[in-house]
């Protein structure tokens, strides 16, 4: 499943691919995977990169507007 926001905001932080997938514990390659939704992101890995980026895992996969619960896009 491809979340465009996870890409977003891995690039408006200046963060690599390699920088990400270090924080989640993973190669690059799957981290990468994820990205451009080759492959499922797990659920804990939605989860530590909501709390690495201050969001809710909803912005995350594209369900609200800007990480707040009830904003409307």
């Amino acid at each position: 499943m491809y979340f465009k926001r996870v890409e977003d905001m891995r690039i408006d932080h200046d963060l690599t691919q390699q920088q990400v997938a270090d924080v989640l514990g993973c190669q690059r390659e799957v981290y990468r995977r994820y990205e451009k939704g080759t492959r499922t992101m797990p659920v804990e890995y939605l989860i530590r990169l909501s709390q690495y980026y201050g969001v809710s895992i909803d912005y995350l996969v594209g369900n609200e507007a800007n990480g707040c619960p009830g904003a409307k896009e």
